[in-house]
């Protein structure tokens, strides 16, 4: 009996004594907390100044318009051109080779690009294919590229854009490599399936090129000097934004039947 009680006891103080542990951490932690001190009054407002700068700048302005560049990519990209041309069993040069460029049109960071790639992938792309523009993207935007040649030096600018490539197919490759079994399965489906009706190329790619024209010139960050092409695109960026965005809702009009009251009432908050 006393035997059954002690395991019974220890079996109940192993189950409880991490929450017990926990408890008595936050407890600690709370009870010792230097809140008169100047640094730590510092830290907490700066974590605050943090992330209410990132909600205003990156998440309006990077992950709301790649959220909409991702829907895109489902809606109106054609699921067959997806399979053929990044899909588990596509070739494999083609496959690799556009995936680990294709991210040097948009100003991306890793943030941005995650709804992007699993944009691709909900349409057929391989895991490989996927993972690797996933990879590289935030590496090699054009913007990223130049930034870094001024100021490191043209040689480090090509290094990490070359880099980036190479690591970001390698690092596909390994992907593929590991759920090889699911990329199977996924090459049978693929083998199922029969594409239906797409819009036409230039109408897909007018659609998705003025949302990725708004996150370009919405995300523009202000250059060190205030002359220069650089500069110029700087103090025009809302205005830039504004006639990416009205050829946004010109297409959605022309193209997709929405009414132009619609539209114009999107305007209203921005206004």
């Amino acid at each position: 009996m006393k035997i059954y009680l002690g395991a019974k006891i220890y079996m109940g103080l192993k189950k409880e004594y991490k929450p017990l542990l926990l408890i008595l951490g936050a407890f600690l932690a709370l009870f010792f907390l230097p809140i008169e001190s100047a640094r730590l009054q510092g830290a907490i407002i700066e974590a605050f100044a943090l992330a209410k700068w990132y909600a205003q700048e990156h998440v309006i302005l990077c992950l709301v318009p790649a959220f909409f560049i991702a829907g895109a990519i489902c809606v109106f990209v054609s699921q067959g051109s997806v399979m053929k041309y990044l899909g588990p069993a596509a070739n494999k040069v083609i496959a690799y080779g556009v995936a680990s460029v294709s991210g040097s049109i948009l100003a991306v960071c890793s943030c941005t690009i995650l709804p992007l790639f699993a944009g691709i992938y909900r349409m057929g792309a391989g895991l490989g294919p996927a993972a690797a523009f996933l990879y590289s993207g935030p590496a090699i935007n054009i913007l990223a590229i130049i930034l870094t040649a001024r100021i490191l030096g043209p040689q480090l600018g090509i290094a990490r854009a070359a880099g980036a490539v190479i690591f970001a197919v390698i690092i596909g490759l390994l992907m593929h490599l590991v759920f090889r079994e699911e990329e199977k399965e996924k090459v049978k489906n693929a083998a199922a399936f029969s594409p239906g009706e797409s819009r036409p190329l230039w109408q897909t790619v007018l659609f998705i090129g003025f949302q990725v024209a708004i996150l370009v010139f919405a995300t523009w960050g202000r250059p060190e000097g205030a002359t220069g092409l650089w500069a110029a695109v700087y103090s025009l960026k809302w205005f830039l934004v504004m006639i990416s965005a009205s050829g946004l809702g010109l297409v959605l009009v022309l193209f997709h039947g929405i009414p132009f009251w619609k539209i114009g009432a999107g305007f209203v908050p921005a206004v």
